[in-house]
């Protein structure tokens, strides 16, 4: 398992949904920037909440891979 330390998804640096397992009814829309890790950065966040508008965050976003539900690519 030599080779798993420079893996990473072949969504970075695209426009990510993150859709957490502790709270369904919030996600996390950003650009994937990194991974290291178990670790994923997002840059220029937006916080989203069922039946409210997007809410930006400051600074960049590290959400860890035991808490995301599943990841959608944007087009």
């Amino acid at each position: 398992m030599w080779l798993r330390w420079w893996w990473q998804p072949p969504c970075v640096l695209r426009t990510v949904i993150v859709n957490l397992k502790a709270d369904p009814d919030t996600a996390l829309r950003g650009v994937l920037w990194s991974t290291r890790g178990p670790w994923l950065t997002l840059r220029n966040p937006a916080i989203l909440k069922a039946g409210a508008e997007p809410t930006s965050a400051d600074g960049e976003l590290v959400v860890h891979r035991d808490n995301i539900a599943f990841l959608q690519v944007e087009p």
